[in-house]
């Protein structure tokens, strides 16, 4: 039962929706309830989206939450989500799979751990300032092994080693002070990344990343089904949307050509644009430099990856090619937006292929993780349509 401030807030947006698309309440409310029998798509999905905007091939090919829970619940089982889900285990997995373009583990800060077991792990602050001591770290990136969307990262510019403290500059010109950063929170200390001259002129504040979508079938061959590019907007170090804005604009995959640039700065207000709106450096019909030698960097990471068969990988370009900065195992829906059509029909082909080669084998995966609002029965039917 919806309470009211609930039906207030959905009276609001579809009136919102009704007034962007000039298309009648019911005719909104007719198609959201197909899209939501059909595909099990949440009314949330439908207004962020602008569904009531969108061609039907939109909204044949999007994939929903609940049917992306249902399939990546198989293909990024429970007992391996954890090599994406956390940035510490993805070091370690990445480094066995021999993916050695990403950044380099500095030192992992694991306040539980109080042994000095490994050259890479402190757990107060003695144990982390030798070790950045030892490397001669001058400057690195510092976040948390389990965050997402650009929180709780700080690049740190220059390091001043003092007996009693040390005090971490960041981008912005702030003074840290390392016993204070360091808490009951784990961290992990990275090298700092450096784009090509390309991607920086697009925002030289951040690293501005690719996101490659790749799927892993049974027999080693590995698919790119999606690209999109996230650039920072000046000043911001970070280049993701819950940073408060940023620019986005699909790449195509045969090619690596920019188009479809937009300027978003939340679900309604999101613009078409040409060119970055801070440094007028153009975007649109800009084509990647080496976009051949990346993709197929990129799908051998996913093939020497085989944890996570469906992978959202956050690739940042530097000289010496695509470097990992990381790997999401159940990522957002929002890249369909910039790349203008849905990846629905490629991670079905994929759940399929491995369905089958599995079908004669014991293997059996939990799926708990996902916390699918739907009934089995329910997801049965719209993911066999």
């Amino acid at each position: 039962m919806l309470d009211s401030k609930s039906i207030i807030r959905y009276i609001k947006e579809l009136n919102i929706a009704h007034v962007t698309s000039n298309q009648s309440y019911l005719k909104i409310l007719n198609d959201f309830y197909l899209l939501n029998k059909r595909k099990g798509i949440l009314w949330g999905e439908y207004f962020s989206f602008h569904f009531e905007t969108k061609s039907d091939d939109f909204k044949n090919s999007f994939l929903g939450v609940n049917e992306q829970r249902f399939y990546l619940d198989y293909l990024n089982p429970k007992k391996y989500y954890t090599a994406a889900r956390n940035k510490y285990f993805s070091h370690l997995l990445l480094n066995a799979a021999g993916i050695k373009n990403k950044a380099e583990l500095l030192c992992c800060y694991l306040p539980e751990s109080k042994i000095e077991s490994d050259s890479n792990i402190g757990y107060d602050y003695n144990t982390v300032r030798n070790i950045l001591i030892k490397k001669g770290v001058k400057e690195c990136v510092i976040k948390s092994p389990e965050t997402s969307h650009g929180d709780n990262v700080y690049l740190i510019t220059d390091i001043e080693y003092h007996n009693s403290n040390c005090i971490l500059c960041d981008c912005f010109g702030n003074q840290l002070e390392l016993k204070k950063l360091l808490s009951a929170t784990p961290l992990i200390f990275e090298s700092r990344i450096r784009q090509t001259e390309q991607f920086n002129n697009f925002n030289q504040s951040s690293v501005n990343t690719i996101r490659f979508m790749t799927t892993l079938y049974p027999h080693g061959e590995a698919k790119i089904i999606g690209t999109f590019i996230k650039i920072g907007r000046s000043g911001n170090f970070v280049d993701n949307a819950g940073r408060g804005g940023n620019i986005d604009a699909a790449i195509d995959i045969e090619s690596g050509k920019i188009h479809n640039v937009i300027q978003f700065d939340g679900w309604h207000s999101i613009k078409q644009i040409l060119k970055h709106p801070d440094n007028n450096c153009t975007l649109d019909g800009v084509i990647v430099n080496n976009w051949e030698s990346i993709k197929q960097k990129v799908l051998s990471f996913q093939q020497s990856f085989p944890w996570i068969k469906a992978a959202g990988w956050d690739i940042a370009i530097t000289d010496t090619g695509p470097y990992v900065i990381e790997v999401n195992d159940f990522w957002d829906r929002t890249g369909q937006l910039f790349i203008g059509k849905g990846w629905r029909e490629e991670i079905r082909d994929c759940y399929n292929s491995w369905k089958h080669f599995n079908a004669d084998k014991e293997v059996n995966y939990e799926t708990e993780r996902g916390n699918n609002r739907l009934k089995l029965k329910k997801l049965n039917q719209i993911t066999k349509q």
